[in-house]
């Protein structure tokens, strides 16, 4: 069975998700369909039709999160210490291209978000720092063309 790396931090916000989904959305789209089941005819209620897809997929999300967190191997990032990145390490870089400076935290698959800057430690770009150390140039190619990167900084908060 393999084991997914996690973040501490990570760890705790898919399992504060778990939470939420069984105490809450779970209950609440009971109740939902129970609702929809009194107006009639199920063949074409739309509410009813909706909570139950609704259902469906918050049943899956939580067997999916269930799995995950058995299988997690959480990591303790503030106690890494290292010059070079592995998993977990929060990175500074500049783009050669344009010289925009970007920080990037090197996550797992199932706590990546681009939006907040943590990246898959199975993507192009993660894979292409990994073992790096600062003053390096990582390359990668990516879907706009080949990107190299100057590493300015490591950090493991």
């Amino acid at each position: 069975m393999d084991k997914f790396p996690l973040t501490k931090v990570g760890y705790i916000a898919l399992e504060e998700e778990l939470k939420h989904l069984k105490g809450v959305d779970r209950p609440n789209i009971i109740a939902a369909i129970a609702e929809a089941r009194s107006h009639g005819d199920l063949s074409e209620n739309a509410e009813y039709s909706a909570a139950k897809e609704k259902q469906s997929f918050i049943e899956g999300r939580i067997q999916d999160l269930e799995a995950v967190l058995s299988r997690a191997q959480v990591i303790d990032v503030a106690a890494i210490k290292a010059d070079v990145i592995r998993f977990g390490a929060t990175v500074q870089v500049a783009d050669d291209d344009s010289g925009e400076e970007k920080e990037y935290q090197i996550v797992g698959d199932y706590e990546a978000d681009i939006e907040k800057n943590k990246i898959s430690l199975s993507s192009p770009l993660a894979k292409a720092l990994i073992g790096k150390e600062v003053g390096d140039i990582a390359e990668y190619t990516a879907p706009g063309g080949k990107k190299s990167f100057e590493i300015l900084d490591i950090k493991y908060i």
